[in-house]
């Protein structure tokens, strides 16, 4: 047997997965998708072994993002876990063969009970295909493992298979990241998606207030100490009135030359506010400091529903906390 080097591996299994995904019958999945999407039951997926494994990851994927989903090992269904199934469940086997015995034994169970079925399989014509009466075949030449006999290739197909079901599903159904928070409350991914924009904004001291009669000359002391690359224009009540950032220093001195110093910060145009309330989540205020592509902004006002000035989010904040 021939020993290959780490970069030659990696070579075989990127030769391997592109032979996938130029074989793969789109049509066939697309029509998989309607139906899961059309299904009001549970999406039941089983398999033996290795691919068993990756049944329980992909029902668990679908059970995150909101999709009735269960891995259902065979033999726990012909010993009595039949009972939960009915005739508007849907069920995925994962077999690279689809000639394993425990899953066949468990087809004609699951007609009895109108279950619809579909087998993932890398081998045409199986036994099991033709049992569920629905096939898709997941194209593979052959395993990575030298002997072609431990799951590697199949194994991985299957999963990248799985995913992109999941993210097709997911835009199917228009799931957002507020609902996705629901679903998954713990864990880093959880605390990310349950930050709120309070837990991340500066307030009080730390934001750099000034006024709209305020000369720039003794606003550039608030600006440069808070640290923030703006200044939040406010009046006697605290409302928010604008704002002025580093980009409008920096046009200003491009049209006023060193005559800016002495003029007030209403008499200069500084940039319209987007604004975010205290109580959305950080990822909105990412969202739409990101919506415009070319021209991202670094900071975002947090005002209250009356328009008083409650603190200021910045992206630098954002991303430091994980949340991406």
């Amino acid at each position: 047997m021939k020993t290959q080097t780490l970069k030659e591996l990696f070579e075989m299994q990127k030769d391997s997965l592109a032979y996938f995904f130029e074989n793969v019958n789109l049509k066939v999945i697309e029509e998989l998708v309607e139906h899961i999407t059309k299904s009001e039951g549970i999406i039941f997926l089983t398999g033996v072994g290795k691919s068993g494994f990756i049944a329980q990851k992909i029902s668990a994927t679908l059970v995150s993002i909101g999709i009735k989903s269960m891995f259902l090992p065979p033999m726990n269904a012909l010993h009595g876990d039949l009972g939960i199934v009915d005739n508007d469940d849907f069920f995925i086997f994962l077999s690279k063969s689809g000639e394993s015995d425990e899953l066949l034994n468990l087809v004609p169970f699951l007609r009895n009970k109108g279950a619809k079925m579909t087998a993932l399989v890398s081998k045409k014509n199986s036994r099991l295909a033709k049992a569920c009466g629905r096939e898709i075949y997941l194209p593979m030449e052959k395993e990575l493992c030298p002997y072609n006999i431990i799951p590697t290739t199949s194994a991985e197909v299957q999963l990248l298979f799985g995913d992109i079901l999941a993210i097709a599903l997911m835009q199917r159904k228009g799931l957002t990241l507020d609902e996705f928070s629901h679903n998954h409350p713990a864990g880093k991914i959880g605390e990310n998606l349950a930050l709120k924009v309070e837990d991340l904004m500066l307030k009080g001291d730390m934001l750099p207030i000034s006024h709209p009669n305020q000369k720039l000359s003794s606003a550039l002391e608030i600006f440069t100490k808070k640290r923030c690359g703006c200044l939040l224009i406010t009046d006697e009540k605290n409302h928010l009135l604008g704002i002025f950032t580093d980009g409008d220093l920096r046009r200003a001195l491009q049209k006023h030359g060193s005559k800016i110093l002495d003029l007030q910060l209403k008499d200069l145009k500084g940039t319209t506010p987007k604004v975010i309330l205290s109580k959305k989540m950080a990822w909105e205020a990412m969202q739409l400091m990101e919506a415009d592509q070319e021209r991202p902004f670094m900071v975002l006002p947090v005002v209250d529903e009356d328009g008083s000035l409650k603190g200021l989010i910045k992206m630098h904040d954002i991303l430091q906390s994980g949340l991406r």
